[in-house]
Protein backbone atom coordinates (compact mmCIF):
# COMPACT_ATOMS: atom_id res chain seq x y z
CA UNK A 1 0.00 0.00 0.00
CA UNK A 2 1.91 2.92 -1.02
CA UNK A 3 -0.54 5.55 -1.45
CA UNK A 4 -0.46 8.53 0.28
CA UNK A 5 -3.08 9.12 3.21
CA UNK A 6 -4.00 12.61 4.03
CA UNK A 7 -5.36 12.92 7.89
CA UNK A 8 -7.42 15.43 8.45
CA UNK A 9 -8.71 16.99 12.24
CA UNK A 10 -11.67 18.21 11.19
CA UNK A 11 -12.84 22.23 12.11
CA UNK A 12 -9.64 22.72 12.90
CA UNK A 13 -7.53 22.57 9.54
CA UNK A 14 -4.62 20.80 10.31
CA UNK A 15 -3.39 17.69 8.98
CA UNK A 16 -1.11 15.58 8.90
CA UNK A 17 0.43 13.44 5.69
CA UNK A 18 1.59 10.01 5.75
CA UNK A 19 2.80 7.87 2.75
CA UNK A 20 5.07 4.50 2.36
CA UNK A 21 4.00 1.11 2.87
CA UNK A 22 3.43 1.36 6.60
CA UNK A 23 -0.02 2.86 7.68
CA UNK A 24 -0.49 5.65 9.08
CA UNK A 25 -0.10 6.00 12.97
CA UNK A 26 -3.43 7.34 14.33
CA UNK A 27 -3.09 11.36 16.26
CA UNK A 28 -5.04 11.51 19.60
CA UNK A 29 -8.40 13.06 18.68
CA UNK A 30 -7.82 16.79 19.78
CA UNK A 31 -11.72 18.43 18.77
CA UNK A 32 -15.28 17.64 18.42
CA UNK A 33 -15.01 16.16 15.02
CA UNK A 34 -13.10 13.15 14.52
CA UNK A 35 -9.93 13.49 14.18
CA UNK A 36 -9.16 10.29 11.41
CA UNK A 37 -10.63 11.03 8.30
CA UNK A 38 -9.15 11.94 5.52
CA UNK A 39 -10.29 13.45 2.52
CA UNK A 40 -7.71 14.19 -1.13
CA UNK A 41 -9.27 16.53 -3.70
CA UNK A 42 -7.86 16.02 -6.87
CA UNK A 43 -6.22 19.36 -6.07
CA UNK A 44 -4.72 18.02 -3.06
CA UNK A 45 -5.95 20.12 -0.55
CA UNK A 46 -6.00 19.36 2.76
CA UNK A 47 -9.67 19.80 3.52
CA UNK A 48 -12.44 17.96 1.76
CA UNK A 49 -14.41 19.71 -1.30
CA UNK A 50 -17.74 21.02 -1.58
CA UNK A 51 -18.67 17.68 -2.77
CA UNK A 52 -16.88 15.71 -0.88
CA UNK A 53 -18.36 17.77 1.87
CA UNK A 54 -21.37 16.69 0.57
CA UNK A 55 -20.96 12.86 0.70
CA UNK A 56 -19.67 13.21 4.30
CA UNK A 57 -22.90 15.25 5.61
CA UNK A 58 -25.67 13.86 3.20
CA UNK A 59 -24.91 10.03 3.24
CA UNK A 60 -21.72 9.40 5.96
CA UNK A 61 -23.39 11.13 8.56
CA UNK A 62 -26.67 9.76 8.10
CA UNK A 63 -25.19 6.27 8.12
CA UNK A 64 -25.41 4.56 11.20
CA UNK A 65 -23.90 0.84 12.19
CA UNK A 66 -26.68 -0.84 13.63
CA UNK A 67 -25.54 -2.18 16.66
CA UNK A 68 -24.29 1.56 17.60
CA UNK A 69 -26.40 4.43 17.99
CA UNK A 70 -24.01 7.00 16.46
CA UNK A 71 -23.05 7.33 12.57
CA UNK A 72 -20.36 5.79 11.00
CA UNK A 73 -18.56 8.96 10.48
CA UNK A 74 -18.27 9.92 14.12
CA UNK A 75 -17.46 6.75 14.98
CA UNK A 76 -14.58 7.14 12.78
CA UNK A 77 -15.18 3.94 10.52
CA UNK A 78 -14.53 6.15 7.21
CA UNK A 79 -10.52 6.77 6.40
CA UNK A 80 -10.75 8.49 3.25
CA UNK A 81 -13.14 9.87 0.77
CA UNK A 82 -12.31 11.27 -2.65
CA UNK A 83 -14.74 12.32 -5.66
CA UNK A 84 -13.20 12.62 -8.80
CA UNK A 85 -14.49 15.44 -11.67
CA UNK A 86 -16.76 12.79 -13.01
CA UNK A 87 -18.76 12.35 -9.87
CA UNK A 88 -17.17 9.02 -8.70
CA UNK A 89 -16.78 8.90 -4.96
CA UNK A 90 -14.14 6.52 -3.54
CA UNK A 91 -14.29 5.75 0.36
CA UNK A 92 -12.30 3.78 2.50
CA UNK A 93 -13.89 2.14 5.24
CA UNK A 94 -13.51 -0.09 8.12
CA UNK A 95 -15.58 -1.76 10.44
CA UNK A 96 -15.32 -2.13 14.42
CA UNK A 97 -14.44 -5.66 14.11
CA UNK A 98 -13.43 -7.88 11.31
CA UNK A 99 -16.28 -10.45 12.17
CA UNK A 100 -18.98 -7.45 12.64
CA UNK A 101 -22.19 -9.47 11.53
CA UNK A 102 -22.93 -6.03 9.12
CA UNK A 103 -19.45 -6.69 7.04
CA UNK A 104 -21.48 -8.07 4.02
CA UNK A 105 -24.45 -5.50 4.21
CA UNK A 106 -22.84 -1.68 5.41
CA UNK A 107 -20.43 -1.02 2.70
CA UNK A 108 -23.51 -1.71 0.41
CA UNK A 109 -25.80 0.60 2.27
CA UNK A 110 -23.00 3.09 2.17
CA UNK A 111 -22.69 2.98 -1.27
CA UNK A 112 -26.23 3.38 -1.93
CA UNK A 113 -26.44 6.87 0.42
CA UNK A 114 -23.78 8.43 -1.36
CA UNK A 115 -25.11 7.55 -4.99
CA UNK A 116 -28.17 9.39 -3.86
CA UNK A 117 -26.28 12.92 -3.40
CA UNK A 118 -26.59 15.26 -5.77
CA UNK A 119 -23.45 15.78 -8.37
CA UNK A 120 -22.20 11.81 -7.29
CA UNK A 121 -22.61 9.71 -10.49
CA UNK A 122 -21.21 6.34 -8.96
CA UNK A 123 -19.83 5.23 -5.49
CA UNK A 124 -17.06 2.36 -4.92
CA UNK A 125 -16.95 1.67 -1.11
CA UNK A 126 -13.48 -0.29 -0.42
CA UNK A 127 -13.84 -2.13 3.34
CA UNK A 128 -10.08 -1.85 4.69
CA UNK A 129 -9.06 -3.23 7.78
CA UNK A 130 -5.62 -0.82 8.00
CA UNK A 131 -4.93 0.42 10.31
CA UNK A 132 -7.33 -1.31 12.60
CA UNK A 133 -10.11 0.70 13.65
CA UNK A 134 -9.83 1.86 18.02
CA UNK A 135 -11.84 3.59 19.95
CA UNK A 136 -9.79 6.49 20.16
CA UNK A 137 -10.70 6.91 16.37
CA UNK A 138 -14.61 8.08 17.26
CA UNK A 139 -14.95 11.79 18.01
CA UNK A 140 -15.46 13.22 21.32
CA UNK A 141 -19.62 13.50 19.92
CA UNK A 142 -19.65 9.90 19.62
CA UNK A 143 -17.95 9.24 22.67
CA UNK A 144 -19.87 11.44 24.83
CA UNK A 145 -22.92 10.05 23.12
CA UNK A 146 -21.72 6.36 23.90
CA UNK A 147 -21.27 7.30 27.62
CA UNK A 148 -17.41 6.98 27.45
Amino acid sequence: MGEEKIFLESNTGSSTAAAGAAPAEPSAPSSDAPSEHSSSSSSSSSSPSLIEQKVIDEALKKCFDPEIPVNIWELGLIYSVNVSPEGVALVKMTLTAPGCPVAGSLPGEVGQKIKAVPGIADAKVELVWEPPWTAEMMSRVAKVMLGM
